[in-house]
């Protein structure tokens, strides 16, 4: 690679339509320098790289933001504070797209530095800031490997239990096993559920009642005691012929 590829010269392209009369290259490719962080300069705002100066707690889901993470601002001027102005950086936290807003405040800012600059301040907003973190953040890092520890402690003991579930699981195949070599079957079957057994209780009566209807019905046809309605009369195609 030249020197010039290094540099990014091929930014530097003129192309032979170019008219230096006409403005740069931006004007001339239609676009601002700053690309696509200058597409709401219409408005005022401009994009930035906005990287969180202490930590904070999401307003949305009470998530912790830690101090250092990057976001994608909106930079606006909101006010002015004698000659100074008021900027205002709009974002959306990653968590839950909750809108975070964080502005300026030169008119209290030697209040601010005071208390930054105050030892008990400090020391009080940090244990609050640290007891917050310890109530948000998931079990990770220290709290995890002292959970593995206190679960492990006893290794005699989770072992024996290791082993004695095993079994049980070993002896639970094996009975399922043989309940499908008596039903013929080449494949371990299920446990059986009560709510199964009783539907299929239910469906087993419903079977026999029908059964039975259907067996007196046909006896009483048989001995006469049923004449066929007359719309078995009319549905049948063989008297309909006779007819016409």
């Amino acid at each position: 690679m030249s020197s010039l590829a290094a540099a990014r010269a091929d930014n530097f392209y003129y192309p032979p339509e170019w008219d230096p009369k006409k403005g740069g290259l931006n004007k001339f490719h239609g676009q601002h320098a700053l690309r696509e962080r200058a597409r709401k300069l219409d408005q005022g705002i401009l994009i930035i790289r906005f990287e969180m100066p202490f930590n904070i707690w999401c307003g949305g889901c009470e998530s912790m933001i830690a101090k250092g993470v990057r976001f994608n601002a909106e930079k606006k001027q909101v006010g002015n504070y004698y000659s100074t102005k008021i900027w205002s950086f709009t974002m959306k936290s990653a968590c839950c797209k909750h809108e975070i807003v964080i502005q300026t405040d030169p008119q209290n800012f030697d209040d601010d530095r005071s208390k930054l600059a105050d030892p008990f301040k400090r020391l009080e907003h940090q244990e609050g800031d640290m007891k917050k973190k310890k109530e948000a953040e998931p079990v990770t890092g220290a709290s995890a490997s002292e959970f593995s520890d206190a679960r492990h402690l006893d290794d005699y003991a989770l072992n024996k239990s290791l082993r004695a579930r095993l079994r049980d699981q070993k002896k639970r195949v094996a009975e399922e096993d043989a309940n499908s070599r008596k039903a013929g079957l080449g494949l371990r079957l299920l446990p059986g559920l009560c709510r199964d057994a009783a539907a299929a209780h239910a469906r087993l009566e419903l079977e026999a009642k029908r059964r039975k209807i259907n067996a007196a019905t046909a006896s009483k046809l048989l001995v006469g005691g049923v004449k066929p309605s007359s719309w078995t009369r009319a549905s049948d195609p063989t008297r309909k012929f006779n007819r016409s």
